[in-house]
């Protein structure tokens, strides 16, 4: 992705099964992503569009879930989402602050090319998700404008930066610089092979409690930072996930709720202060806006097939977690307030992770 260096690169492989061409969210064929950055001086923010297709998603609906862990965060949208089963706007990633400015400008976007929505038919239903970026951004300067989010939707690609971008910028994850992350998973069924892909927005967790490929690597890290640096666990996470298997809504809301094996798989104890949100669609089935004359048909997956759809959920949400650790740089934002990058860390302290890998230059 954009050239960065991934978990992948340093030799660590996640889980078992097989990735997707880019490990990305945007393996999901439609399924694309923009960025916004805003990094100077104390205002380290910015924006992250999902664009789930390129079609007009208010006309073209998507089945869609959502499922709260902790309920400790700001999201719009989420509840018609449930109510009804369907996605009609991409989904925005912003800091706290900013949730009113990104639906507001999202409903823009989302009226400039649909003339009927409040005319001749009903509204929209924008989403929205948050995570806290105070620690190294101004927050209450609120600097996102709608041109900002109007700009992150125009520019979204099927490559983009991970870590220290977009909605990312100014977040933080096992007290270390976290931000966006990504990872997908091949799913291979007798039918036909599909694909799940899950970006985060991380921003959770101390240091003490972070592993990778299951060792106990913040343990050790946690020496060689400031104690003062390694705070409460006071974040949160937006979990993304993007699949085109055939599945009805509640198998898909089934599927995204095991996004939290993958965070466990981390290290993450879900505290008090954390808010876990996992958001999810299905490219597989569109769903006409308008009324039909005949019986609308969803295919979906047999149920005992959908093991393995938790599998790749799991699997994908921790590597995207990681990924979001090892590609974050160092900033330095608000009152000077600064955290380690993973990928600066291991340039001194390499880190074994048994027999088979180890985590280093």
């Amino acid at each position: 992705m954009l050239k960065q260096k991934r978990l992948r690169d340093y030799g660590v492989n996640i889980g078992q099964m097989k990735i997707g061409k880019q490990n990305a969210i945007t393996d999901v064929a439609g399924v694309t992503v923009g960025h916004i950055t805003l990094s100077k001086d104390e205002v380290q923010t910015g924006v992250t569009a999902i664009l789930p297709h390129q079609g007009n998603l208010f006309r073209e609906k998507l089945i869609a879930a959502s499922f709260v862990i902790n309920g400790f965060g700001k999201t719009m949208g989420t509840i018609q989402i449930n109510e009804l089963g369907t996605l009609e706007t991409p989904i925005l990633l912003t800091n706290t602050l900013s949730i009113g400015t990104a639906a507001d400008a999202l409903i823009d976007y989302m009226l400039e090319r649909t003339p009927e929505i409040g005319h001749t038919t009903g509204t929209v239903n924008p989403v929205v998700a948050e995570c806290n970026d105070m620690v190294l951004n101004a927050i209450r300067k609120k600097v996102i404008t709608k041109k900002h989010v109007l700009a992150a939707l125009e520019q979204a690609a099927t490559e983009f930066t991970e870590g220290s971008f977009g909605a990312g910028t100014g977040m933080l994850c096992y007290s270390l610089k976290g931000g966006i992350g990504t990872a997908s998973r091949l799913i291979e069924l007798d039918y036909g092979t599909y694909t799940l892909g899950v970006l985060v927005l991380a921003n959770f967790g101390q240091l003490g409690d972070l592993k990778i490929n299951g060792q106990p690597v913040g343990h050790v890290l946690q020496h060689h930072i400031k104690s003062t640096d390694q705070e409460k666990d006071k974040g949160s996470i937006i979990m993304t996930v993007a699949t085109d298997l055939p599945v009805t809504q509640s198998q898909l809301q089934r599927i995204i709720k095991r996004t939290v094996t993958g965070l466990a798989r981390t290290g993450a104890t879900l505290t008090n202060g954390s808010g876990e949100i996992a958001i999810g669609f299905s490219t597989a089935t569109k769903i006409p806006h308008e009324a039909t004359a005949h019986v609308l048909h969803s295919p979906s997956i047999p149920e005992g097939d959908i093991d393995i759809a938790f599998r790749a959920v799991g699997e994908a949400t921790e590597e995207a977690i990681l990924n979001a650790l090892i590609t974050a740089h160092s900033i330095i934002g608000r009152d000077g307030n600064e955290r380690p990058a993973l990928k600066d860390l291991i340039e001194t302290h390499p880190l074994s992770l048994g027999p088979r890998a180890s985590l280093s230059p």
